[in-house]
């Protein structure tokens, strides 16, 4: 155990990192109460600056947020040494190695099951007739499967003021993904590239946008819509767009710097030789090579982006709004009897984009992240 203090200190700071910036969860599930029992700093600030209007309070609340973080990334940034070989200990065939390959498994098996069932509920909650769905288990089969509740969640749920289902912000979340994607990406590998293969004083720069990983986008809300109405891009898709890539910059960039590093110099020194030039580099030598890089990078980009509600709330209009936002539209709006199986079919419609990216491209994503671990 005292071996795993450097491992355990840097789970529990990113970890209360994490938890600093918690604010989807809480507001669709609690809203914040009963009273402010569930409150949390992201929720307070928001609801100060942007429904209460109090700019004053909720500009300082973000600051305590922004300093609680610049905590949390200073202590990690801390290197500490000491590591237990976990492979050797998996391998031997000692006593104490076979009762830790055991823990192992169980919580293995008890967190997979921790994350399987609530999936498992809604699945079979989103094919039961509503009159099933209080007579038995949640995890009982349903008598009588019917696709009704996916067919309304789709195209006649009611969503606040409308009742055409989630398909429009369906569509909408693929119109702000798919440039967003893109244009992070590529701005992300020219990053990587011009840190690590050009003579560049940019270990300030790169350590900023390090910084802008840990920063809880909470923190500038307020500045970001300031400048979306300057740029005459307020409640639009392109100022979605322009969000995500902003937001989206920090994590590419760091992706492509680490794998670019692993890629030998002399092949750009070579290319330099022969008169090439930056750009030149770039599109015939490092890109490429990029392919695993780049598919981690898309994934990460999609799966954040989609997810993402409190851009989607905080930046929206109501013709522009994310399927994120309609889902919590859907849960909250109120239209007589409450019917679960169209809302678990809504959720299943919001989540399938990612689990189908996952299932197709997950080996893909891990092999990406170690392509660039060792330099060669």
């Amino acid at each position: 155990m005292p071996c795993l203090r450097p491992v355990v200190f840097s789970a529990v700071m990113i970890l209360s990192h994490i938890a600093i910036k918690s604010f989807d969860l809480v507001v669709a599930l609690t809203g914040g109460g009963p009273g402010y029992s569930s409150d949390l700093p992201a929720t307070f600030m928001y609801a100060h600056a942007f429904t209460r209007a109090q700019i004053g309070m909720g500009s300082a609340s973000a600051i305590l947020m922004l300093v609680a973080c610049w905590r949390s990334w200073c202590l990690i940034s801390i290197r500490n040494c000491g590591a237990v070989d976990m492979d050797n200990v998996i391998r031997s065939r000692t006593p104490a190695a076979r009762v830790w390959r055991l823990m192992l498994h169980l919580t293995l098996l008890v967190a997979a099951l921790w994350y399987l069932l609530p999936l498992a509920v809604m699945v079979l909650t989103s094919i039961k007739p509503l009159d099933e769905i209080g007579a038995g288990s949640l995890l009982a089969l349903p008598d009588n499967p019917t696709l009704a509740p996916w067919l309304k969640a789709w195209g006649s749920a009611c969503t606040g003021m409308r009742c055409d289902g989630v398909s429009g912000y369906f569509w909408n979340s693929f119109a702000i993904v798919i440039p967003a994607v893109i244009i992070a990406t590529l701005i992300g590998a020219l990053n990587g590239y011009a840190l690590t293969k050009w003579r560049f004083k940019g270990e300030l720069v790169f350590a900023m946008m390090l910084f802008g990983c840990f920063i809880p986008f909470q923190v500038i809300l307020l500045p970001m819509a300031q400048t979306l109405g300057w740029l005459g891009l307020s409640s639009s898709r392109a100022g979605l767009i322009f969000v995500h890539v902003v937001f989206g910059i920090a994590f590419t960039t760091l992706f492509f710097r680490n794998f670019y590093v692993s890629i030998p110099d002399e092949l750009v020194s070579a290319a330099k030789l022969d008169g090439a030039g930056f750009f030149r580099i770039f599109w015939r030598i490092l890109l490429p090579v990029s392919k695993p890089i780049i598919v981690v990078s898309v994934i990460w980009q999609f799966t954040q982006i989609w997810n993402d509600f409190l851009f989607g709330v905080a930046f929206s209009g109501h013709d522009t709004q994310p399927v994120t936002v309609a889902l919590n539209n859907l849960v909250n709006t109120s239209t007589g009897v409450k019917e679960y199986n169209v809302d678990m079919a809504a959720a299943m419609i919001a989540a399938l984009p990612t689990l189908v990216v996952y299932v197709l491209a997950g080996k893909y994503f891990v092999r990406g992240l170690t392509a660039g671990s060792v330099k060669g």
